[in-house]
């Protein structure tokens, strides 16, 4: 069978493939020679890798390639390095106090370094990249310390964590008042009022702060003080301020006392080495809400 005459296009008096779309020829243009080469050329320098380094996947290895260059080697070999260049400074950091870290410009600055990267990596999630905090994360730029804010605190803090699986952690949580019965619905939303009131927010109309007051002493005092001034060996924050670890809202302090309060804080210890910890707890301090 004799080849079909090519069809030539006469605007441009170029072949076509034969191909047509509601009476649009598709031209038949050769790619730009320059287009072809470099693409060669990408075939090559394909080949070129997979002799070079490490590229195909065998039964229970890979090919190692000329070179034997492997990223996993590479990153090994830049922290021995970076270990190297920080030995010194670290050791010091593990033999000094948090007290000494704090007082030894040299160090401080060495601490803040390490600590900053720690706590990009491990912390910023929850608390924020500057430490800002959250709903349900604390602020650790303010002056409000849930179980206070001096070197030896946070750094018991960080080290065993709150509510968590160590007994040195911090511990102490919110009962579920609604939930577990402790209390009624309409004395929930009485002491939820009352508890807006001391921080000088606005309460409903026909809000019963009588009841609330009595339903606060008598469930609520033990862990935030008589005064609602919080307690620090127990978590307990101070409910007259306006700093709220969740929403100074009504519905929010509601659903608070109906299921609890209880945030988790990881344990750092055994996962961080020493003096990481001791960086991370001169850093947090510095934020500029550590307590003297």
């Amino acid at each position: 069978m004799a080849d079909e005459p090519k069809q030539i296009d006469q605007l441009t008096g170029t072949a076509t493939t034969g191909h047509d779309w509601d009476g649009i020829h598709e031209l038949n243009t050769p790619l730009p020679r320059w287009w072809l080469w470099t693409f060669y050329l990408t075939i090559v320098w394909a080949l070129g890798y997979w002799i070079v380094y490490p590229a195909w996947p065998l039964l229970t290895t890979s090919t190692q390639g000329v070179f034997g260059w492997h990223t996993r080697t590479a990153v090994v070999t830049d922290l021995d390095e970076l270990k190297a260049q920080r030995g010194p400074m670290m050791d010091k950091l593990t033999n000094a106090s948090i007290d000494q870290i704090a007082a030894d410009p040299q160090l401080l600055d060495f601490a803040r370094a390490v600590g900053r990267v720690a706590f990009a990596d491990n912390c910023a999630p929850c608390h924020g990249a500057g430490g800002g905090g959250a709903k349900g994360y604390p602020n650790l730029n303010d002056d409000d310390w849930l179980w206070g804010g001096k070197l030896a605190d946070i750094n018991q803090t960080i080290r065993f964590g709150a509510r968590s699986s160590n007994d040195k952690g911090r511990q102490g949580s919110m009962p579920a008042f609604g939930r577990d019965n402790i209390l009624k619905p309409n004395e929930i939303s009485a002491v939820a009022d009352f508890a807006r009131s001391l921080s000088g927010l606005p309460t409903e109309a026909g809000a019963d702060l009588n009841l609330g007051k009595k339903v606060f002493a008598d469930n609520c005092a033990l862990c935030h003080g008589p005064t609602g001034k919080g307690n620090r060996e127990m978590g307990a924050p101070d409910l007259t301020d306006k700093i709220w670890l969740y929403s100074p809202d009504k519905q929010t302090i509601v659903q608070g006392m109906q299921n609890g309060r209880g945030g988790v804080m990881p344990v750092w210890e055994g996962r961080l080495s020493e003096p990481v910890i001791k960086a991370l707890t001169v850093y947090v301090y510095t934020f500029g809400g550590g307590e003297k």
